[in-house]
């Protein structure tokens, strides 16, 4: 666990030294490379990038889903590894037997509606 926390680390100070948009070293979208379409993850690095620095503004550009699925990952993280002694967790807001299907129709809509080339859709298509 240790192993893999420092790994963590590792990357999260690789992506806040160096910026993925004016570097050649990280790498490219295969779906966008392939078919010349965003994906849902489109932008994600460069968003990363812009959180370490506090660029919520940048994060949105770069990839708007980032921020909710950000605060999902965080709110399951601390419910699951970082539990209060003597009261119990946090409220399960996460698990519930239509959130597969509920993901699965935002994360579809989102990667359609990024690759729509008209105004207001376009907002939603990486800088």
């Amino acid at each position: 666990m240790i192993v893999l926390g420092v790994v963590f680390f590792g990357i999260l100070l690789l992506y806040f030294f160096y910026n993925p948009s004016s570097s050649n070293h990280f790498p490219q979208c295969p779906f966008l490379t392939a078919t010349g379409y965003y994906c849902t993850g489109c932008g994600s690095q460069r968003a990363l990038h812009d959180l370490l620095h506090l660029d919520i503004i940048g994060v949105a550009k770069h990839n708007l889903l980032f921020i909710p699925a950000f605060l999902l990952i965080a709110y399951h993280w601390v419910r699951s590894y970082a539990p209060v002694k003597g009261k119990e967790s946090l409220p399960d807001l996460i698990y519930h037997p239509k959130t597969p299907m509920l993901l699965l129709i935002i994360i579809t809509l989102f990667t359609i509606f990024r690759n729509i080339d008209l105004y207001p859709f376009t907002l939603l298509a990486p800088e």
